[in-house]
């Protein structure tokens, strides 16, 4: 089911992209693609909710999109985190691989890594 896939993917990025930057957008935006992307709300639902209608919801979930794309195209904050985490997986590999003495401090510093995306400093 291609089509599955594809709104799996979709939804996944959009909740990627408003983890980086959702609070940056309005709080009716934030708002609606969380009952939308996260919460799996239907439009109907929704609409139902906010007293608004269907194509309504539509409009500001696909503003929230565009905003939420336009946000990674200029900052690129998700495509940096995916790029680090990916190096580090790299690395991880490639300490795997080296003797067991010079292991523990490299993967100590592999496990700093990993923390430093909680960190805001």
């Amino acid at each position: 089911m291609p089509w599955d896939d594809h709104a799996l993917q979709k939804t996944n990025r959009i909740n990627v992209l408003h983890d980086f930057y959702g609070p940056l957008l309005t709080e009716k935006q934030q708002t609606f693609l969380k009952c939308y992307f996260h919460d799996d709300y239907s439009l109907s639902e929704i609409a139902a909710d906010f007293q608004i209608s269907r194509q309504a919801v539509y409009e500001h979930l696909k503003r929230a999109e565009q905003v939420l794309e336009e946000y990674e195209l200029k900052l690129r904050l998700v495509s940096r985190h995916e790029h680090l985490q990916s190096s580090i997986d790299l690395l991880e590999s490639q300490i795997a691989s080296l003797p067991l003495e010079w292991r523990q401090s490299l993967t100590e510093t592999v496990a700093k890594l990993r923390g430093q995306d909680n960190e805001i400093d």
